[in-house]
């Protein structure tokens, strides 16, 4: 318990380093950001590929794998159908902290919850490394989302020193989802599998529909495509040291 609740939580303070650069920076270049986003995307897809769909396929079976990837798809879905994004261009024509940056935080608190119960159910599997394999992949995640909410932020007139507070505490909604992923599948065998096949498909979802077509929009697609092949690589070796 005591490595599950280190491991989520300094994945989820990756966000607070995510905007600790707007204390020094007023602008990130396009190319830069996206082959940042890139780079989490390849680590996504890799941890998910090499590491909770074997182990999954191993806990619980191909039915159950695949009755968890569709629910963490379909939950990823209704939550980007039904939640706003942090749309930083109108988020400059925005003055002051009103109703859209709060339902901007509300979203991103929601939005951290399948991230959350993903690391749990990994440290609550078998495969003694597969939870900070997860963690660290879900934190490569939340370093360009919180600079982004920075970013959104900042341009509605918040302070930095009340922004770094905000973010830190949609961070922190992830070590209580995570706690809770882990007391679920620790006390119900059965959904650690299928726990382990929700984040997969939770996190296959972010990577395909929002973090490839993002790291593709500004005419930067060789080097954003380079640096997903790294982040594949990257995570590949984080397995092999952890594995």
């Amino acid at each position: 318990m005591e490595t599950a609740l280190l491991g989520s939580f300094i994945s989820a303070m990756a966000t607070v380093l995510g905007a600790v650069p707007i204390l020094f920076i007023k602008q990130l270049s396009e190319k830069w950001k996206d082959m940042l986003v890139a780079f989490t995307a390849g680590i996504m897809v890799s941890a998910s590929m090499f590491g909770l769909i074997p182990q999954s396929l191993n806990e619980s079976g191909i039915a159950l794998l695949t009755l968890g990837l569709l629910i963490g798809i379909v939950s990823l879905d209704l939550i980007e159908k039904n939640i706003p994004h942090v749309d930083v261009e109108n988020g400059s024509r925005i003055r002051g902290f009103d109703s859209k940056a709060l339902l901007v935080l509300v979203a991103l608190f929601i939005h951290n919850i399948p991230e959350g119960l993903s690391t749990g159910f990994s440290y609550a599997s078998a495969s003694e490394g597969l939870g900070t394999m997860v963690a660290v992949a879900i934190g490569a995640q939340n370093m360009p989302e919180g600079l982004v909410l920075a970013v959104f932020l900042l341009r509605s007139n918040v302070g930095k020193l009340r922004l770094l507070a905000l973010v830190t505490l949609t961070g922190l909604m992830e070590v209580v989802s995570a706690v809770i992923g882990y007391f679920t599948a620790s006390y119900v065998d059965s959904l650690i599998g299928i726990g382990l096949a929700f984040a997969a498909g939770a996190m296959l979802f972010i990577a395909y529909k929002e973090l490839i077509p993002e790291s593709h929009g500004h005419g930067y697609e060789r080097p954003s495509t380079y640096s997903f092949i790294i982040g594949l690589i990257v995570m590949i070796y984080i397995a092999h040291w952890f594995g």
